[in-house]
């Protein structure tokens, strides 16, 4: 039974994904992306990042399959500011996406809790805050180092 809620959790986060980077299409223009979504910071602490794994996520991103996920959150070639302009942007892209999938799959857990799934919805959110809510805070923690270097030139 367990495998079965495992299966249909990592289903559901990797639609949320399709889910999370349409509905970011739609709202990317308005100034409500523009002036808060785009300054989005829920852990400012390097301490309170270390505390909950962000490193270890860090690692597995870098050194597993993930890493071929999503191609244009790389450098390439000589570093400039308008390069790291346009890698913050994707990064905030990548980070609203998956600050959108969180939501979309904490509804299917929410649904599993209110029905006394609970073992169900357990396994919901254990999947999601790892394929959503992990890799969003992980692109927070690199844009405020993008932000560094930008200030820097």
């Amino acid at each position: 039974m367990i495998i079965k809620y495992l299966s249909f959790s990592i289903s559901i986060a990797f639609i949320s994904w399709i889910v999370g980077m349409l509905i970011n299409a739609f709202i990317r223009k308005t100034d409500f992306y523009q002036n808060h979504l785009n300054h989005l910071n829920f852990i400012k602490s390097e301490k309170l990042n270390k505390i909950i794994g962000l490193p270890v996520f860090k690692w597995m991103v870098r050194n597993t399959f993930f890493k071929f996920f999503n191609q244009k959150l790389k450098l390439k070639g000589k570093i400039d500011k308008a390069g790291l302009i346009k890698l913050r942007a994707e990064m905030t892209t990548s980070e609203t996406d998956h600050l959108i999938a969180f939501i979309f799959v904490t509804c299917f857990a929410i649904v599993a809790f209110y029905n006394f799934k609970f073992k169900s919805g357990g396994i919901i959110m254990f999947v999601n805050i790892l394929m959503n809510l992990y890799p969003s805070l992980l692109q927070q923690e690199n844009k405020r180092r993008i932000d560094q270097f930008i200030n820097k030139f």
